[in-house]
């Protein structure tokens, strides 16, 4: 005899234990409300994001290390050089990081903050050091016209102002991306896949949630045996057995025997109803898109956009890397160059494999240009005078 026979057999029932409702419905409700979105703000997003999120953490992370692969390399009068202290402050910044490492976190809190900021460590009037600072604890002190005149850093309940004259450069290099409506900070690509982000996240808690209680019951156990019910004591004891035999994980897919007039009535709908799976991959495609990753380098099913990987990686180097890492050299060259004579950082593509192909074609155009002369054609693939 199964708990149930055992709960309701050789029991009868009194006119004063009797519910006025014939058939009792062990049933959960919930009202539908506002969708709940996750605060916009650095802390927010990067919490609900790069720490909770595999899509944004893989994204970040491919970005950073990928644009960190191309070199930075410093050049005096369209000529590379590879002695140079500016050279050797790009390898070095400071006692605490190497030079990679200063860059990747740079292209990391570009793509999380949508800003980035550089101390430079002036000694005896020359640039030594340079430091990255945490975009969460810095903000813009504007002048009498607007523009950034100074920056506070906060940081062990002590704020610093880090004044932008009086050195051989501004102390603060300040990258921010683009944001219309904001004249100082920029705007992430993570703030734009907010809605995204928090969709997916929703997804992998319904997916846990679902693991915790799995045989929950999602309808109705009705009782109406003859026109009789349950009594209070009855009722109790078979809620209580629900939630022992048939809760949690370890329960799951565990069937149900009904006896002696129950009888099971799904009322909620199925994930498959509600489409879930594939609004989880839609929305991780949203975030894939709004940092311009290809979904299908993070295996994300339903994109067929690019014929294979190694077209989808020229696409990231295209559409992505490659405007990020000009961007970032640009603007330390146009710091740093004032304290080092003039001298000019530029990336060095070169080396990327995923570029080898354009190298290559580029090198066969120029090559079969037979009314340019040599000189021009150093000029042209970026080699100075051997």
């Amino acid at each position: 005899m199964n708990w149930i026979s055992r709960l309701l057999g050789g029991q009868t029932n009194t006119p004063d234990e009797r519910k006025s409702f014939g058939g009792h419905t062990l049933l959960s409700l919930n009202q539908l409300g506002a969708a709940n979105w996750s605060q916009r703000g650095f802390a927010s997003l990067v919490n609900q994001g790069f720490a909770r999120n595999p899509v944004v953490y893989r994204c970040v992370r491919l970005i950073a290390e990928a644009a960190n692969r191309v070199p930075l390399v410093v050049s005096e009068g369209g000529q590379r050089v590879d002695e140079h202290p500016l050279a050797t402050l790009l390898a070095r910044p400071n006692g605490r990081q190497s030079g990679g490492e200063m860059l990747e976190a740079v292209y990391a809190y570009l793509q999380t903050a949508g800003n980035a900021y550089l101390q430079a460590g002036v000694v005896d009037g020359e640039v030594k050091g340079l430091f990255c600072l945490r975009p969460d604890r810095m903000k813009v002190v504007a002048g009498a016209d607007g523009w950034p005149q100074a920056y506070d850093y906060t940081a062990g309940g002590r704020t610093m102002r880090l004044r932008q004259d009086g050195g051989p450069v501004p102390s603060v290099l300040h990258m921010a991306l683009f944001h219309p409506m904001d004249d100082h900070y920029g705007m992430a690509p993570l703030e734009a896949a907010q809605t995204s982000l928090d969709i997916h996240n929703a997804a992998g808690q319904w997916n846990k949630a679902l693991l915790d209680n799995a045989a929950r019951p999602s309808g109705a156990l009705v009782y109406s045996a003859g026109g009789q019910s349950l009594r209070a004591d009855q009722f109790e004891r078979l809620k209580a057995e629900l939630e022992q035999n048939f809760s949690g994980a370890g329960n799951a897919g565990r069937p149900m025997l009904l006896e002696g007039g129950l009888d099971w009535k799904t009322i909620a709908l199925s994930p498959r109803d509600m489409d879930f799976i594939e609004a989880k991959h839609a929305a991780a495609r949203d975030i894939a898109l709004a940092f311009g990753v290809p979904p299908m380098l993070l295996g994300i099913p339903g994109d067929n956009t690019y014929a294979n990987l190694a077209e989808a990686n020229r696409a990231l180097w295209r559409q992505t890397l490659i405007p990020l890492v000009v961007r970032v050299a640009d603007e330390l060259s146009n710091w740093l160059s004032p304290a080092f004579g003039g001298a000019v950082v530029s990336p060095d593509f070169d080396g990327v494999e995923a570029l080898a192909e354009d190298r290559a074609a580029l090198w066969s155009r120029v090559g079969g240009a037979d009314f340019l002369t040599d000189a021009e054609k150093r000029a042209m693939l970026g080699i100075g005078e051997r």
